[in-house]
């Protein structure tokens, strides 16, 4: 194998980032992958060294300095962009027949890959830089499955959350977000208001109707309540029947009262089910916080309860607010 044409092929084969240099330093042969990093380049019959910026040694200027290169070793780059770095070895072919150079891409490997889009079939069968292609890939595959398995448990955390936090049946918040909810703002020194609300005669419903039709009460109100208040309220179901509301800054017995009277006029007027229609009414405790005074979540409760029963002492289907003195619940 000692013909130009089985040289070629064994430098194609082997070192498909080759060069071969005629004794002027003009590029006679040029492996197919250093070809593809310029495809609008015709290297074959260019310098070497119009393309290529010599980085060490620099005292290389003609082909015969590249005979003198310490250890044959070099180091450069493409003089135009992008001007991507090799190291390279330098192999003379005999007095006056020119030189080989072969070139590899060194720690600027993965910048090369990226930038011309280059695989494992422009890559010597043999060259380790194949199995670092395999590797990045590989981690690429497991840094995109990884990102993925967060995704899904990161939504799947917040699902878990959302619902430990909801009334299933109602899509309200719950007695856990309720307690959440109001240590925060107490937490904050935010003056709100907390309204409890319970149904009258709900009983009723389920005993002549069925608890289908119960249910299909329940989740009118609760769309009824989530529509008169904002969303910087939170509407919590806390029991059978039983609703609380807690309304951020809101501290005027008017808008309370006028907030309580749109809740029982809409829970008042009758729910279609099923042909027939489900009659029930709502009684309203208030208690307020002005957001200076300490005092526990508790308590508050406690006073919008008492308001409540007052209430439904007085009639039902009315509001009651604990007056501002923290004393007695007063009509609203």
């Amino acid at each position: 194998m000692t013909g130009a044409a089985d040289l070629s092929r064994v430098l194609t084969t082997l070192c498909p980032m080759h060069l071969v240099l005629d004794a002027t330093g003009a590029i006679r042969q040029v492996g197919p992958t250093l070809q593809k990093l310029r495809p609008r380049t015709a290297m074959v019959g260019a310098r070497f060294l119009d393309l290529f910026e010599m980085i060490r040694p620099r005292s290389v200027a003609t082909i015969d300095d590249l005979h003198d290169a310490p250890g044959g070793k070099l180091r450069l780059q493409f003089r135009d962009l992008p001007r991507t770095g090799f190291k390279g070895v330098v192999v003379p072919l005999g007095q006056g027949q020119g030189v080989v150079i072969n070139l590899s891409f060194g720690f600027s490997v993965l910048d090369a890959v990226r930038d011309y889009a280059l695989t494992g079939t422009d890559f010597s069968a043999t060259d380790l830089t194949i199995e670092m292609l395999y590797l990045v890939e590989a981690k690429s595959a497991a840094m995109e499955a990884s990102r993925s398995l967060n995704a899904r448990l990161q939504g799947a955390m917040i699902a878990a959350e959302e619902q430990a936090f909801t009334d299933t049946l109602t899509g309200l918040k719950n007695r856990r977000a309720l307690d959440h909810v109001m240590r925060r703002l107490l937490t904050a020194s935010r003056p709100f208001a907390v309204m409890q609300l319970d149904l009258d005669f709900f009983k009723d419903v389920n005993d002549t109707l069925g608890h289908a039709a119960g249910d299909h009460v329940l989740q009118h109100v609760a769309r009824h309540m989530v529509s008169e208040t904002r969303e910087s309220d939170i509407v919590a179901r806390i029991g059978g029947d039983e609703f609380v509301l807690v309304l951020d800054r809101l501290q005027d017995p008017q808008r309370l009262d006028a907030l309580a009277d749109r809740l029982i006029a809409g829970i008042a007027a009758p729910i279609p089910f099923e042909g027939r229609l489900c009659q029930v009414s709502a009684s309203v405790g208030s208690a307020v916080h002005d957001g200076i005074t300490e005092t526990e979540a508790a308590t508050l409760l406690a006073r919008a309860d008492d308001a409540l029963y007052a209430a439904k002492r007085a009639g039902r289907g009315r509001h009651f607010t604990y007056d501002s003195e923290g004393r007695a619940p007063v009509p609203g």
